[in-house]
């Protein structure tokens, strides 16, 4: 009886964004750890799908500023692939609106909901395939950071205050440390001392920032390689999604995130969290793919700092992983108690891996670079 309460509810919800059909199903979809997401298909051959989406207003506290800046960054790169098309598929998702043309609706819970359009022959992958799909998935943010490249990032509002500041996330980790008393375990104690080893250092890019040895500009904020949309046939970068995040910051945390995600092969969710390892080659291809397109917008600084980048997400995502499984598990979604330990672990070890190839991926930034310019 709840199922089909809640799916006649859903489906109630998912026709107010329905103006080209009627809904015929509504199924969930993605395995987003923030916002419920879920598929809906139309009795229409003009658009069959679309994707609905409850934001999660305990993260996004301000969810009508996200859709502002959504319908201002994609209208903006829009007209901009209008007045200069590419060569290749690049699709920007759309901003659907409802029977009384607003950008989003609540319900009589108070959930915010809204529905962006959704990338027809499209696929996307947890983990790296191939070479080419590297670089491909380096292509695909260095396209995003292009075409919005010389919108002023003050046209965009700041929807999540604190986002990517590593100081911040370890300022709020001492909090919630000074409240917790985890049960002590190995793990726990590895957490711990990797942390307390690291505090100073994790301050780099903000200090660049503040310096002005980095330039803010637009951000995706999540670029995880699953984010990446892929066409069906070509097997080329179609898009980029998951676009709630975009906001004024550094590119360099896309770069790190991207790679973070991209390179660990073993994917973020294993519980064999010793045998977590950066790939290298896997880093090569998307930095090649990424300078090819984001060299026409890179200043010689920011070159300096992409080792500090790719460093310091891994680390900044295993802290707030870590300060989320002491805090009792309110931010991210988990699945059993010591689930966001478990991410924590995999992305320290990740961390430890960078730093063991310090000098090998720094070549590749340097060789990269070289080889795109050419």
């Amino acid at each position: 009886m709840t199922e089909n309460r809640d799916t006649n509810k859903l489906t109630a919800i998912a026709d107010q964004f329905a103006l080209k059909g009627q809904v015929m199903t509504v199924q969930a979809f993605g395995s987003g750890n923030i916002n419920d997401t879920f598929l809906v298909t139309l009795d229409s051959s003009e658009e069959k799908h679309f994707v609905l989406q409850r934001i999660n207003t305990q993260v996004f506290r301000q969810p009508e500023l996200i859709m502002q800046n959504m319908r201002t960054f994609t209208e903006y790169v829009r007209a901009r692939l209008q007045r200069t098309p590419l060569n290749r598929r690049w699709e920007v998702p759309r901003v659907l609106v409802t029977k009384n043309a607003r950008d989003y609706w609540k319900d009589t819970d108070d959930s915010f909901w809204r529905a962006i359009s959704f990338i027809d022959g499209t696929q996307s992958f947890d983990t790296m395939q191939t070479m080419e799909h590297a670089r491909e998935i380096g292509y695909a943010l260095g396209m995003f950071h292009n075409l919005i490249s010389d919108l002023p990032p003050e046209k965009l509002a700041d929807t999540l205050e604190g986002f990517h500041i590593t100081p911040l996330y370890l300022q709020h980790y001492h909090q919630v440390l000074a409240k917790a008393h985890p049960q002590k375990s190995p793990e726990v104690e590895y957490c711990l001392q990797f942390i307390s080893d690291r505090q100073l250092w994790a301050e780099v890019l903000e200090k660049a920032k503040a310096t002005g040895e980095l330039p803010l500009r637009l951000m995706h904020g999540d670029p995880k390689i699953n984010n990446v949309m892929f066409d069906t046939a070509t097997q080329q970068a179609a898009s980029v999604i998951d676009l709630d995040t975009v906001k004024p910051g550094l590119v360099h945390y896309d770069i790190g995130d991207c790679l973070r995600s991209g390179c660990n092969l073993a994917g973020e969710e294993t519980e064999e969290w010793e045998k977590v390892s950066f790939d290298t080659d896997l880093c090569q291809g998307i930095l090649q793919g990424y300078l090819f397109v984001a060299k026409t917008f890179l200043l010689e600084e920011d070159y300096v700092y992409m080792y500090d980048a790719i460093r310091l997400i891994s680390f900044e995502l295993g802290l707030r992983f870590f300060a989320d499984y002491l805090a009792g598990n309110i931010y991210f979604k988990v699945k059993y108690p010591e689930h966001n330990l478990n991410r924590a672990l995999v992305q320290f070890k990740l961390t430890e891996s960078i730093e063991s190839q310090e000098i090998a991926i720094r070549k590749i930034i340097q060789d990269a670079k070289l080889l795109t310019r050419k």
